[in-house]
């Protein structure tokens, strides 16, 4: 079996794909869970460890009980849930798990000091699983409860891809609200510029596909699908616009891949989208499976790979059936590497809880409370950093396998190359590289490497990864 290559270069690629493809040097860090103080409090090691951007969990009214749970305990999974935050009361800054609108300033003020910018979770798309917690303002907001939700808003799906189930329909209990009901629109940008005005500067919209587009059918009672054209500032609604202009924001939606879903479209509207397939399929190569390359050398989307949020595992499939839960912390950052070390997308890495690991996934399962250390590991550290410089000069990427799939490496044209080990094992490495030829040490453990006639060489550690710099 031949080593398996490939590469991503502007000459492989459409010229019209190209012209718009641009690289980025910015990382997310998802704050899952923590509280805006826990955050603030923490802000100094997160920018520390590279990150640009911190996204937290929704920050509106919640659900802070439900049947057989009253009183919204402080636990992430038992006495209170992680989930009530995605059940929203009324759309307005404050709940009991994240804190205040006053807190929420008290972050915004404190990261802008390190440089990083702070991203809410928000979600328009529906309400708490029962209806009859949705608070007295936003009824009259929208000229009663029964204006509040589309045609078929308490129907289920049955289809996910037949698109006006799924942007009219129930989801997993949760009615659907009409995103298309202009007094609905205006309240909700209310909320979203007082987000703004609060000092955040980017939004990720969950349940995205879930919202229609203007190619989609409409709802009985919708004239049209603006709901996208007013949350990104296209369209006025009521006089009222989007506090800022989309360009000075990141926006993206959580867009889950599947059949038929418009995912360029999406792309395009937003401005960025999940690539949740690429998750999938670097998840089933950490976990002992082949590396799906030729998914991969397109990041596994149709969609221009700028315009993408990449991830090894995200909230979902940490807590939703834990499907990637139980994957070791050393994986999971060795999949860190290969994303970031990569040219495009924009890397977002999620906190599991502290104390959590295989077999334990709510580890100490406490809600408000700051999440493990992994995001602060010398190695997510030190590929934080590389992305920068590499992102600096606009170096292309190349990306090589092992024959038994144990090594990646992502070399960034002549300036650099990061070389992880997914095995549990000592590795001989031996793979084509785009480094000049010479001897090289990695930033951070200083191991050796040579470079002869397009081979690197070396010896690698086992789960462990390396950072490698052309010297001047």
């Amino acid at each position: 079996m031949k080593k398996i290559i490939f590469a991503l270069s502007l000459l492989l690629l459409p010229v019209s794909v190209c012209m718009a493809q641009k690289s980025n040097d910015h990382v997310i860090f998802h704050a899952w869970c923590w509280s805006f103080n826990t955050i603030r409090e923490n802000i100094a090691d997160i920018a520390a460890a590279g990150f640009d951007y911190v996204q937290t969990s929704p920050a509106q009214h919640c659900v802070t009980e439900v049947s057989r749970d009253k009183g919204g305990g402080p636990q992430l999974f038992g006495k209170g849930k992680w989930y009530y935050q995605y059940q929203p009361t009324d759309w307005k800054i404050g709940n009991y798990q994240m804190g205040t609108r006053e807190d929420l300033i008290a972050l915004c003020k404190e990261a802008d000091k390190y440089g990083v910018k702070i991203i809410v979770d928000v979600l328009p798309n529906h309400t708490s699983v029962n209806d009859c917690q949705v608070e007295p303002d936003l009824d009259a907001a929208v000229g009663g409860h029964e204006n509040l939700y589309h045609k078929a808003g308490f129907t289920p799906i049955n289809d996910y891809n037949d698109r006006l189930q799924c942007t009219t329909g129930e989801m997993g209990g949760l009615p659907d609200v009409n995103t298309e009901n202009p007094d609905f629109q205006h309240y909700y940008m209310l909320y979203v510029n007082d987000l703004i005005n609060c000092g955040v500067r980017g939004f990720r919209y969950d349940t995205a596909k879930h919202i229609g587009l203007p190619s989609d059918p409409c709802d009985p009672a919708s004239p049209e699908n603006d709901f996208w054209l007013v949350a990104t500032g296209k369209k006025a609604v009521k006089g009222l616009n989007l506090a800022l202009p989309h360009d000075s924001l990141f926006i993206y939606g959580e867009v889950l891949q599947d059949r038929n879903v418009k995912e360029v479209e999406y792309a395009d509207m937003l401005g960025g989208v999940t690539a949740s397939s690429l998750g999938w399929c670097l998840r089933h190569a950490l976990e002992g499976n082949e590396w799906k390359t030729d998914e991969m050398q397109t990041y596994c989307h149709p969609a221009s790979p700028d315009k993408l949020v990449t991830w090894v595992e995200s909230h979902d499939t940490y807590c939703n059936g834990h499907e990637s839960a139980g994957i070791t912390s050393d994986l999971i950052r060795m999949g860190w590497i290969y994303l970031t070390a990569r040219k495009y997308g924009t890397p977002l890495f999620y906190s599991r809880p502290d104390g959590s690991g295989p077999g334990n996934v709510w580890g100490n399962n406490l809600v408000g409370k700051k999440g493990n250390d992994d995001f602060k590991h010398p190695e997510v550290t030190a590929v934080n950093r590389f992305r920068k410089v590499m992102a600096k000069t606009d170096q292309s990427e190349t990306v090589y396998y092992s024959e038994n799939g144990k090594v990646a490496e992502v070399a960034r044209g002549q300036k650099g190359a990061a070389i992880i080990n997914i095995s549990d094992a000592e590795q001989t490495l031996s793979l084509p590289t785009t480094l000049p030829n010479g001897r090289y040490y990695d930033a951070l453990y200083h191991n050796k490497f040579v470079v002869k006639k397009g081979i690197i060489t070396g010896t690698l550690k086992p789960h462990t990864s390396y950072i490698i710099y052309k010297s001047k």
